[in-house]
């Protein structure tokens, strides 16, 4: 028997351009104290081969022609079977979009009771590598599988899932602008010209996100101005605290309450929705996640803080999604006086609640940008399918 375990180096989440580490280790236990003394033969554990691979899986629902120009593997089928070749992705629902090149780690590897190695994989992530995303209408999720196998045994594969972020419209703008190096170069070294382009697009990122240059907006309808609102910062980070200011002075409209929501918007290329003989609106989705609801009747100034959510993915593109975030707001105005005057006094006038008042309804989105957060992240261990349960069992 022999368990295998992978530890993922720098954390589990990386970028398109950035290296995947791995250290895989294989052990076979010590044998028990009271057991028959045997020969070497009989307890050494021998594996015939292992090999690593990155795959990310695209699912999407019924209504989704997947485009078949985005499939990478479109001769695994003709393989064999999972027992025998190495197809990580062959017994998997959904489309692979990417697949790294297997790396063999070792060939006829044995091990004695007690004894363990490990190996270091490394792989560089695809520079167009589409972000980690599980939405309503598309999912796309990654997986680094290891498969191995013994004499006259069925291949097992161990999963360990990671997940891939994207800086949407800065990666590609980081290349462009760094000068081209024209200093000689050995060309049997490893350029470190990757390894600063991350670091250049995360201080980027830092600086858009850091920056507070507040936005300005009169909402209005057609009998006139309802509110200003003002927005501290157009960019934020994963984790970050969307705050701005409602202000009711000056005003034309009287708003009664409104609604503020923290919206993802999520619309599939429309070439790849299958036909339909009734009009649907299959491509979009959009989903709220939080919301500020707030009555606002003789209110002169209101406060809006609203939180991003850490395990959602920041605005990204790819050929058959578009993903994108807003704010959407909701506000309910009335024509009338909002209460009727009881009598003056010497602390001021008193004002009561009328009973019925005639509403309206506007609504209104504001785009904003999210991005991801600090990547820095604990390493994680991971011992079967990367569910955290107990160690995967070669048995002979």
């Amino acid at each position: 028997m022999i368990e295998v375990s992978a530890k993922l180096i720098g954390g589990p989440i990386f970028m398109p351009g950035s290296k995947v580490g791995c250290c895989i280790t294989f052990t076979h236990p010590p044998l028990p104290s009271d057991s028959r003394s045997q020969s070497n033969n009989d307890v050494l554990e021998n594996l015939a081969w292992a090999s690593v691979q990155i795959n990310c899986l695209c699912l999407t629902n019924d209504s989704i022609n997947f485009p078949s120009v985005m499939c990478v593997t479109k001769d695994e089928k003709f393989l064999g079977n999972s027992e025998t070749s190495f197809a990580p992705c062959l017994t998997d629902n959904g489309h692979v979009v990417l697949s790294t090149k297997p790396k063999i780690l070792f060939c006829d590897v044995g091990l004695s009771p007690g004894e363990n190695k490990s190996y270091l994989y490394s792989e560089t992530l695809p520079n167009d590598a589409p972000p980690s995303y599980k939405g309503h209408l598309v999912k796309y999720a990654y997986k680094i599988t290891v498969g191995m196998q013994r004499l006259n045994s069925p291949i097992k594969l161990l999963r360990v899932p990671i997940r891939v972020v994207v800086i949407h419209g800065l990666t590609e703008g980081v290349t462009c602008e760094n000068s081209i190096d024209l200093s000689p170069s050995n060309p049997f070294l490893e350029s470190q010209f990757k390894h600063e382009e991350c670091d250049m697009a995360l201080q980027i990122l830092q600086n858009i996100t850091a920056k507070r240059s507040p936005n300005f907006y009169n909402i209005t309808n057609s009998r006139g101005k309802v509110a200003r609102f003002c927005l501290f910062k157009q960019a934020y980070r994963l984790g970050e605290d969307i705050v701005g200011t409602f202000d009711f002075e000056q005003t034309d409209v009287s708003c009664i309450e409104f609604t503020v929501s923290l919206q993802c918007e999520e619309a599939v290329n429309k070439d790849f929705i299958a036909v339909s003989p009734r009009p649907r609106k299959d491509n979009v989705s959009i989903v709220s996640y939080n919301t500020q609801h707030q009555f606002c009747a003789n209110t002169l100034k209101s406060f809006l803080q609203l939180a991003i959510p850490l395990n959602v993915t920041p605005a990204f593109s790819t050929l058959l999604v578009c993903v994108k975030w807003r704010l959407h707001f909701e506000f309910v105005t009335s024509t009338k006086t909002s209460g009727e005057r009881l009598d003056e006094t010497k602390e001021g006038t008193c004002w009561t609640g009328p009973e019925h008042v005639d509403i309206e309804t506007m609504v209104w989105d504001l785009p904003i940008q999210i991005y991801p957060s600090s990547l820095s992240v604990r390493p994680s261990l991971m011992t079967s399918d990367g569910c955290g349960g107990g160690p995967l069992r070669l048995c002979a």
